[in-house]
């Protein structure tokens, strides 16, 4: 089945930097797009970047020129390298992939950003 497992959350201060990893299984991860969003508290879940299987990126207007997504498909695992972090990046960021129609989510790893 297909699994996604989100790792390196942590706290940071401002203008910090952390690199997300999230592991995938189950699926042949080099043809599939992969996603992240993230969800801050008494928000809805938005997409902050997403990297097609050729590898071409997406990212929402508010983490230009800050985040990066890349992925390992030797790894079957996708990054996101945050800098420049500010206190409303805070949130729960997940990873996301659809698989066959139906879109799976990983648990999800805590970004507090914070002094």
């Amino acid at each position: 089945q297909v699994q996604l497992v989100e790792s390196g959350g942590g706290l940071v201060q401002p203008g910090g930097s952390l690199r997300l990893s999230c592991a995938a299984s189950g699926f042949t991860f080099s043809t599939y797009a992969m996603s992240w969003y993230r969800q801050a508290p008494g928000k809805e879940r938005d997409m902050v970047a997403a990297i097609s299987n050729g590898g071409s990126t997406n990212y929402a207007d508010s983490v230009k020129g800050r985040f990066t997504i890349s992925r390992d498909n030797a790894k079957n695992t996708v990054y996101l390298q945050m800098n420049s972090l500010k206190p409303e990046d805070t949130a729960v960021y997940y990873c996301t992939v659809r698989v066959r129609g139906v879109r799976y989510w990983g648990k999800g790893t805590l970004v507090t950003v914070s002094s």
